[in-house]
């Protein structure tokens, strides 16, 4: 099967533990060390401009300097959880990983990974938000679930050992 042939999975990654537990979930079970793997693995991360900053592109001179230093400090961030989730790709012996970054909302930053991608799976870690909260902020998880045209996979962490 040739690289281009190979159907991809995409890894929704950011800066929590869920995500990451995803990815461990995705290669555990999709991508045996040391073997040909039958998919080619993409990781995505969205940069999100926290809400406060949003309306202040259109302001004057000063607000342009802030968002020009929020903008490198998220840029850091991100280079910071792309190495992470390369770092534990590398010690299962998996080092054939490609990275995407786009700024925006995640919902909509997933689902154009996978239209980009021609994604045939999209992995993403749940937050396990309750009712309400998950009402109140948006389930990135639930959106992708119903939007995304492929199937998504949504890894919870497991409950802790009483």
């Amino acid at each position: 099967m040739t690289e281009t042939q190979k159907p991809v999975i995409l890894v929704a990654v950011d800066e929590s533990d869920h995500s990451f537990h995803a990815l461990n979930w995705a290669l555990d079970n999709f991508f045996a060390p040391m073997e040909d793997h039958n998919f080619k693995l993409i990781i995505v991360h969205a940069i999100v401009l926290p809400a406060p900053y949003r309306g202040l592109v259109h302001i004057g001179k000063g607000s342009s300097e802030s968002l020009k230093a929020l903008d490198e400090n998220l840029k850091r961030s991100a280079a910071s959880t792309i190495q992470k989730a390369k770092e534990i790709c590398s010690s299962k012996s998996i080092d054939d990983v490609s990275t995407e970054v786009s700024q925006g909302d995640p919902r909509n930053v997933l689902c154009e990974a996978v239209d980009k991608h021609r994604a045939s799976i999209l992995v993403l870690g749940s937050h396990g938000y309750g009712a309400i909260k998950r009402a109140v902020l948006g389930s990135v998880s639930d959106y992708c679930a119903h939007h995304c045209r492929c199937n998504v996979i949504i890894i919870k962490n497991p409950k802790p050992q009483r």
